[in-house]
């Protein structure tokens, strides 16, 4: 099928990439009350928090540069054709302004978003922000009904327990709560690209106590793309599931734009390819998470993300059954 032209963006051939306003993959923007929301199958938004950032901060700013670096992507998938924007009613929703002084407002107001679209029939894929805009998005989607499964792309489990015996949630916990909130399923949850020190096992064994896979960036490697990602889909199987996207998963000589790197990660190509590799899942959100702008004076780690995206708006238009 193509869709409404309406939700086409403008062929670079017509106007150049670099002008006009800024919108992810410069799609149509419709924000609350819009006339045609409703009509939105997957939508794109930002949320510009880093209040759950235990290092450097910086996030906050991520969703206005992958806007921007975003603006590069085109029509057409290079490998698959998939031309998504003409297959499904994707449009840029704008921006959930967070509370910058309260953490669990912003986290009411960012559930309470999510909540809203998924009333409509939307499909959110979210750019951060740091990983803790996760939490609020999986609240949205999945509260008061069945759990999802998850695949989760970074160099940290974030199952770790409270920071200082807080109850504020940080960025570090935001899958332990979710686990711990019905919102995810344990058995079909797998955290692929875990690495670097540690203050102790206390994810890890709360993933093992719970079920939950971890493949560690050694394990990844030794294996490799095609056979770490069919086990994925093995574990997610064909239920709903959501996809969680930390840059930190990157290497940081690729991606160095994030507030706490790890060193061995994988290159650009298979930061790609493994989302590539989900083709066929029914991943029904997304997020891009903890790219920070001010540690990216390059925009590198921006316009990798933004890439990244473009991939996984293409696995959640196959999850949709819709085609160009």
């Amino acid at each position: 099928m193509t869709t409404d032209p309406f939700f086409h963006p403008p062929s670079g051939m017509e106007l150049p990439r670099f002008a006009g306003l800024a919108t992810f993959m410069r799609l149509p923007h419709v924000p609350p009350g819009h006339p045609r929301e409703a009509e939105v199958q997957i939508g794109l938004f930002g949320l510009p928090f880093d209040g759950g950032t235990s290092n450097r901060p910086g996030p906050r700013h991520g969703p206005r540069q992958i806007r921007d670096l975003s603006t590069m992507i085109r029509a057409q998938h290079p490998v698959t054709r998939l031309r998504p924007f003409e297959a499904a009613r994707c449009a840029d929703l704008g921006d959930v302004g967070p509370n910058p002084a309260e953490v669990i407002d912003s986290l009411d107001r960012f559930e309470k978003a999510v909540a809203r679209w998924k009333g409509l029939g939307i499909r959110p894929l979210m750019a951060g922000g740091d990983h803790l805009c996760t939490l609020p998005v999986l609240r949205g989607l999945a509260r008061g009904g069945p759990p999802l499964g998850l695949v989760h792309f970074d160099s940290h489990t974030d199952l770790f327990p409270a920071y200082f015996g807080s109850p504020v949630p940080t960025h570090g916990n935001p899958f332990r709560l979710a686990v711990e909130e019905g919102l995810l399923a344990p058995d079909r949850m797998i955290q692929i690209g875990i690495r670097g020190t540690q203050y102790s096992r206390a994810d890890f064994d709360f993933a093992e106590a719970h079920g939950i896979r971890i493949v560690t960036i050694e394990e990844f490697h030794r294996r490799g793309v095609p056979d770490v990602m069919a086990e994925a889909r093995e574990i997610l199987g064909t239920g709903p599931a959501y996809m969680s996207y930390d840059i930190d998963f990157v290497d940081p000589s690729v991606a160095p734009g994030t507030g706490t790197p790890e060193w061995g990660g994988p290159n650009a190509f298979q930061a790609m390819e493994v989302v590539r590799e989900c083709a066929g899942l029914n991943i029904v959100g997304a997020d891009m998470v903890e790219v920070s702008p001010p540690v990216d004076p390059a925009g590198g780690t921006a316009w990798l993300a933004a890439s990244i995206m473009f991939e996984e708006l293409c696995v959640m238009v196959g999850a949709l059954g819709l085609r160009a």
